[in-house]
């Protein structure tokens, strides 16, 4: 870290913190960093608290309802998702649209849609731990703003980037898990399905029916309450 980076840290009125935010994974962001999601957006966009910063077209940040009663998140951008700046736009964002279509849950209305990470991996690989750890303040503060009411963790890297569950998914998805007050639960992530296209009984395909099912039904019951 620079001496100007440390001395920021102490002397809030030589340096604006938040202006330091996307330039070092050391500068923490509290909550409470950003007051809208247009805000977050612009230091995603010059980011480079990671090394994937180098190499992004587009900081992909979310897309949907800002004020969803479900979150998505899932692990990290694809090419289709780089290119475009928005995330799950490709073959396994179809088929996730698909699946919350299938309980009547659209992203206009219900659903919100983010990453761990904000930048593509090269070659799609998985994020590392240092990079999961340098974008996850974001993904903290865009759950703040959006305050869902249930997060879906599509796939092992979600669960884990998020709540540090390092349990496989075949073992935990379609389980209510609490974590910060909200109700998580782990699902396939939608490229396992495609790889899977099985409906039979006991399938990850028939799985995932039964768990998004129980989704919209805990989504009712939440509505029904408040």
């Amino acid at each position: 870290m620079s001496s100007e980076t440390q001395l920021s840290l102490f002397d809030d009125s030589t340096f604006d913190q938040r202006e330091l935010i996307p330039t070092d994974a050391k500068i923490p962001i509290p909550p409470g960093t950003y007051s809208a999601i247009t805000e977050l957006a612009q230091d995603c966009d010059r980011c480079h608290r990671c090394v994937l910063g180098n190499t992004r077209t587009h900081a992909v940040v979310g897309r949907g309802n800002l004020k969803a009663p479900i979150m998505v998140v899932g692990e990290a951008p694809g090419q289709n998702e780089d290119e475009t700046g928005l995330p799950f736009v490709g073959k396994s964002g179809q088929l996730l649209e698909k699946i919350l279509a299938s309980v009547n849950l659209s992203t206009e209305q219900y659903v919100y849609i983010a990453n761990i990470n904000k930048c593509r991996p090269p070659d799609n690989r998985v994020p590392t731990t240092e990079e999961m750890t340098a974008c996850k303040p974001y993904l903290l503060e865009q759950i703040r703003l959006v305050d869902p009411k249930i997060i879906l963790l599509t796939g092992a890297t979600a669960l884990k980037g998020l709540t540090g569950d390092k349990r496989a998914i075949t073992k935990i998805r379609g389980q209510w898990l609490e974590w910060e007050g909200r109700l998580c639960m782990p699902i396939f992530h939608p490229s396992y399905l495609l790889r899977n296209p099985s409906k039979e009984r006991g399938s990850p395909k028939w799985l995932m029916w039964q768990d998004i099912q129980a989704v919209r039904a805990k989504l009712d019951e939440i509505q029904l309450n408040n």
